[in-house]
């Protein structure tokens, strides 16, 4: 793709002996547009090439042919997008003065996939909801439209059919101490099977990969939403990508349909897509200099599975009211508080509000009441209404039909039960003591302990209560840990600046997104990596004007962290650096006012100055003795000892105790089943 000049082509071939010095070097072939794992997709790569001499010929070529159109870069590097890549593997050779070097990668289709494996179907398209081209299956793939809009002096956003107008109310924007019209360009299209769209403030030209957007800071913020489901269709929103926080600062947003978790719950695919979709954005707009992750609940799942598992798409992360993995809140939320729901509800009607409290571990009760708007195992409840109701499951009429359960986005990683035909399962409750601190509290009698786990049951695999409890799969259980599925925190997550943004709901009916979240993330992160120091925890509260002033804060934050990290040339760990980097005055806190943040740390039981303002929820699996990391799916077995207890139980209640934990009792002191699977980044479940 590229020749500069014919007479850099001579240089280049000159004999080794007559053009290399001493100590010349091979060129060195970088791929930009993805992470430098050698796939790339659609079809074409950003690519640099960095010579020992910025002023040293260069001649490459793309599967032998000779390549054109690679610019000089202002740090002396060549940039050139090379296209036309067939599917597959293709090769790039890079010649100056008489030394070559060759690096392969591997094209995939811009249908997908890379490497999450073999895609759901049937998949329904949803192309029409962004104003594309309708769109047919299997690929949903429609024409690519770009549309500009402008944001107005009273804050709105509207659309623009000549971007260069500039009307009467046209605002301005602020990039780098420079105000710029605040025009903005917005492409749509489909990557991945999905529908993308990324913005940007529009400098009055065509973006271009070797030109730097004049209104563009060249940093990337990409978007993430909540929810989670199984799939089958494409969606109709993204994690948003019109924000006047991001885009007034010069960012460009990008986000797609499958990084919403309400669409796709898995995440191999969210992070297939995020890939996929900064790739054809570095391949429009050019280099990003860092991307920073965004987005809530479901949003922040999928940053916390990224960046660990797959390093290298996201610098830094900004979870909100976020959950280390589905599978942690499935297992203490969705599974256990309906459970805990339906019991006070029936046989546990006796138990008072404050035992319910003591034994869901919530500030209020109704907060683990709210689980029932997360239901990740009822077959068709989810289902979103894109899908034909005759292509629905059916137990009887269409065994062989469209499941929406979470464990479905998980069918490559951990296959059907062959006696079901539903997704192997990772929810195990056998051996969980429900109340046990509470019976330690003396907060509920022996005799409702007794009760409680004697009747608490669990769940079949079509999501319906049953009276055993529920039990794991051993294969899903090696494949969620060594997959890193269950977020082991210790991969990507070691070296990635967060800040965990917690919008406090512990006192809001009905919301399981609990402070309490941010700590089980923070213990996990001790405990993998002997430091949380990567760790900022935010606290603030539901007024809009304090969480514009956190968003932005928090968003400023970051990229001065970044900044900080990109500068350091020394010779300390990835690690170290981050830690190092931490922007003075960057520290645990809270909001008191809009206008007034307090510095203290911030620990779990809450202290200090933001406790009083601030309390923490817990959950059942704490309440159940389960450890703060809550990294276990599940757990060890131990016999049952009455010693254990502080209270004195009947013969009768004795015998009861035995029956329901016949093969024992969780002992959080080992490794649970399957935990010893060493987990793993960028597994190719293609290959499986």
């Amino acid at each position: 793709m590229i020749l500069v000049s014919a007479a850099m082509v001579a240089t280049a071939l000159m004999p080794e002996s007559l053009a290399a010095g001493a100590d010349a070097a091979p060129p060195r072939i970088a791929l930009v547009s993805a992470p430098d794992r050698g796939h790339t997709s659609g079809g074409d790569a950003l690519v640099r090439i960095t010579t020992a001499d910025p002023q040293d010929p260069v001649l490459v070529t793309v599967n032998g042919l000779e390549a054109e159109g690679f610019r000089r870069q202002p740090d002396g590097t060549l940039l050139g997008l090379v296209t036309h890549l067939k599917n597959g593997t293709n090769t790039i050779t890079a010649g100056s003065l008489g030394l070559t070097s060759t690096r392969t990668i591997t094209n995939h289709p811009s249908e997908g996939p890379v490497f999450s494996g073999p895609q759901a179907m049937p998949f329904y398209c949803e192309t029409t909801a962004f104003g594309l081209a309708p769109a047919e299956q299997p690929h949903c793939s429609a024409p690519t439209k770009v549309a500009y809009k402008y944001r107005s002096r009273l804050g709105l956003f509207l659309p623009l059919a000549d971007p260069d107008q500039r009307p009467l109310d046209l605002a301005t924007a602020t990039v780098s101490g420079r105000e710029v019209p605040y025009i903005i360009r917005v492409e749509t299209g489909t990557i991945n099977r999905a529908v993308y769209e990324t913005a940007a403030l529009h400098d009055g030209s065509a973006p271009s990969p070797l030109r730097r957007n004049r209104s563009w800071n060249g940093r990337l913020i990409y978007t993430f939403g909540g929810g989670c489901s199984g799939g089958h269709h494409q969606g109709a929103q993204t994690g948003g990508v019109l924000n006047d926080t991001f885009l007034s600062q010069g960012y460009a947003v990008a986000s797609s349909t499958l990084n919403v978790l309400e669409t796709n719950c898995g995440i191999p695919l969210s992070a297939e897509a995020a890939m996929m979709v900064k790739e054809h954005f570095v391949e429009t707009y050019g280099p990003v200099e860092h991307t920073i992750g965004w987005g809530g609940s479901g949003g922040g799942i999928q940053q916390y599975g990224i960046a660990d598992a797959y390093p290298g798409i996201l610098d830094g992360i900004i979870p909100i009211v976020g959950f280390p993995d589905p599978f942690t809140l499935e297992k203490s939320v969705a599974g256990d508080c309906k459970l805990l729901t339906r019991y006070f509800a029936g046989a546990g009607l006796a138990f008072t509000p404050e035992q319910r409290d003591a034994v869901t571990g919530m500030l209020e009760y109704a907060s683990c009441v709210g689980a029932e708007n997360i239901d990740t195992r009822s077959p068709t409840k989810r289902c979103d209404r894109s899908i034909p109701f005759t292509a629905l499951w059916n137990r009887d009429a269409n065994p062989g039909g469209v499941k929406c359960t979470m464990m479905e986005a998980y069918a490559n990683q951990f296959g059907r039960d062959p006696e079901t035909g539903f997704v192997r399962s990772v929810l195990d409750n056998v051996g969980v003591q429900y109340g046990l601190t509470a019976l330690h509290r003396k907060q509920i009698t022996p005799a409702q302990f007794v009760a409680l786990n004697s009747a608490i049951g669990g769940y079949d695999h079509e999501g319906a209560f049953v009276a055993r409890r529920s039990q794991a799969d051993p294969y899903a259980l090696k494949a969620a840990y060594r997959g890193d599925l269950l977020n082991s925190m210790r991969l990507g997550l070691r070296s990635t600046p967060i800040i965990d943004h917690r919008i406090h709901t512990d006192r809001v009916l009905f919301d399981v997104h609990t402070a309490h979240w941010s700590y089980v993330t923070r213990a996990r992160l001790q405990a993998a990596n002997g430091t949380s120091a990567n760790h900022v925890i935010i606290q603030s509260k539901l007024a809009v004007g304090e969480r514009q002033t956190a968003d932005a804060y928090v968003v400023e934050s970051m990229d001065r962290w970044l900044t900080g990290i990109e500068a350091d040339g020394s010779s300390r760990s990835q690690q170290e650096k981050v830690i190092a980097n931490k922007p003075a005055g960057l520290s645990d806190g809270c909001y008191l006012t809009p206008t007034q943040r307090v510095h203290a740390p911030l620990t779990y039981p809450a202290s200090g100055p933001c406790a009083d303002e601030y309390p923490i929820s817990a959950d059942p699996r704490l309440r159940a003795g389960e450890p703060l990391a809550e990294s276990t799916l599940k757990c060890a077995l131990r016999p049952l000892d009455f010693a254990d207890y502080p209270v004195t139980f009947t013969p009768a209640q004795r015998a009861q105790l035995l029956q329901t934990f016949a093969t024992g009792v969780c002992d959080y002191t080992r490794p649970g089943p399957g935990q010893s699977e060493r987990p793993s980044t960028w597994i190719d479940y293609s290959r499986r």
